[in-house]
């Protein structure tokens, strides 16, 4: 799944708009949830700092993960832990075809609803 269809579709769903904050990663993208947090990341590094073969570009979506699920998630291949982010709470998805669109898609819905639900709970 490209980003392209990734901010089709984020846009559809929930009226969310990729917004690009540095300058000097034009390609960084962030998704912000209604309040304001993010529930994802997506941008192209290099595979070399993922701790992947290699020197090429590669884009990627960090997402918001349960964190009884992270350790699991992250022993599939395509699935790494959070590159810049808390590891516990964030996955990377590699977005290069090792990932299907459905379950991509699947862990960008539930990193939404990970962040709804936690605006949730701080209001009550």
């Amino acid at each position: 799944m490209k980003k392209e269809e990734i901010f089709e579709y984020v846009q559809k769903q929930y009226g969310t708009v990729p917004e690009y904050l540095w300058s000097k990663l034009p390609d960084s993208a962030v998704l912000r949830h209604k309040d304001g947090k993010w529930y994802a990341v997506i941008m192209t590094v290099e595979k070399s700092k993922l701790g992947l073969e290699g020197k090429e570009p590669v884009d990627i979506m960090d997402v918001k993960c349960d964190p009884d699920m992270t350790n699991m998630i992250i022993q599939t291949y395509g699935f790494l832990p959070g590159y810049h982010m808390n590891k516990q709470h964030w996955i990377t998805i590699l977005l290069d075809g090792s990932v299907s669109e459905a379950k991509i898609l699947d862990f960008l819905d539930m990193s939404y609803d990970l962040i709804d639900g936690a605006g949730r709970k701080e209001n009550k």
